[in-house]
């Protein structure tokens, strides 16, 4: 059956939804061969995955993680996350990571949804691990956190064990050279079912078919960003050139538009000035950004994406009034104070 959907995507003809459920069953099983789900993934990704053939993927493979047992009062409340899917090749600090943290300091809910370093030095596992913070949190554990502490990391293989079946497969494509759609749907497949979500995606025609793919899957305020950086683009919010933004409310509808640093308070930097380094150095970088020990470029770079995290949580009226408020709670000792409680 496999074979049959392979050869409709070769002659580039998307997938139903009944049929991504199909292929779904099929990657995941220990039956198949790895070549031949390399094959399916080879020609997915050279077709196209449409914005609803992603979010059939990601709603299936949610489906099947392991959930996360929210209480009702922690699921009534706004539940964000802030992550990107990786990919640029720019090695900054973990920018999404210090965002996340300075949002639960500011009283939102946070479920923080990732994994160990793929394409750079640290990734949002290996750091929180080197801060303290728990990054092994059952599911029950989870829900408690984000009840008691606002703020919850959600290590990926621990809530998705189909993924043991298909990382054989990914492995192939990966030594061949060929991206997949799991480039794309770490972001979307977070167990706790954020109400908000930031997205960084390292390619700016990205940006309106990922937050397309938010809005099908259920989010109710979202948020796509790809920055420039000199020739290239990164997967956060850039200081350093114009960010290209997809937005969607369940109240307000769809928009795009474009963001220049220069329009904001903010002070001319370099990439040089937001690498980043191991899961140490970068933990350094985030206790002095978090206890305002730090005041240049890489705390501008939190500000900025702190701002749209805060807008999109509802907690701010526009970007800049959220990085204003980011600058309140680092400022004030909230920021320092809640990374003390949360790696007690």
């Amino acid at each position: 059956m496999l074979t049959s959907l392979t050869e409709q995507l070769l002659a580039r003809t998307d997938l139903s939804n009944e049929q991504v459920v199909e292929s779904v069953k099929h990657i995941t099983s220990e039956e198949i061969s790895a070549e031949e789900k390399a094959k399916f993934l080879t020609a997915l990704a050279n077709k196209g995955e449409s914005h609803e053939e992603l979010a059939a993927f990601a709603g299936e493979l949610r489906n099947r993680a392991t959930e996360v047992p929210l209480d009702e009062a922690t699921r009534a409340d706004e539940i964000l996350d802030v992550c990107g899917t990786g990919g640029d090749g720019l090695h900054t600090f973990n920018i999404s990571t210090t965002v996340a943290l300075v949002c639960a300091a500011a009283g939102i809910t946070v479920a923080k949804h990732g994994n160990r370093a793929i394409t750079s030095k640290s990734g949002s596992a290996d750091v929180l691990e080197a801060l303290g913070i728990p990054t092994d949190l059952s599911p029950t554990d989870a829900a408690l956190a984000l009840s008691k502490h606002g703020f919850a990391f959600l290590f990926a293989p621990l809530y998705h064990p189909a993924f043991k079946n298909i990382m054989p497969a990914r492995k192939l494509c990966a030594e061949a050279g060929q991206r997949t759609l799991f480039n794309f749907l770490g972001p979307l497949l977070n167990p706790a079912q954020p109400t908000a979500q930031l997205i960084g995606v390292p390619r700016a025609e990205l940006t309106e078919p990922m937050a397309k793919v938010l809005q099908n899957l259920g989010i109710r305020r979202g948020m796509v960003v790809s920055g420039r950086v000199e020739d290239k683009r990164m997967d956060e919010l850039s200081t350093l050139g114009e960010n290209t933004i997809a937005e969607f409310y369940q109240d307000r509808g769809f928009t795009t538009s474009t963001l220049n640093p220069s329009d904001l308070p903010l002070a001319k930097a370099t990439l040089e000035d937001l690498t980043g380094g191991d899961a140490d150095t970068n933990a350094h970088i985030i206790r002095s950004i978090l206890s305002s020990e730090i005041k240049g470029p890489k705390r501008e770079a939190v500000l900025l994406n702190a701002g749209a995290a805060l807008f999109i949580a509802s907690k701010a009226d526009s970007i800049s009034t959220g990085m204003e408020l980011a600058a309140e709670v680092i400022d004030s000792g909230q920021a320092s104070a809640k990374l003390a409680e949360l790696s007690a």
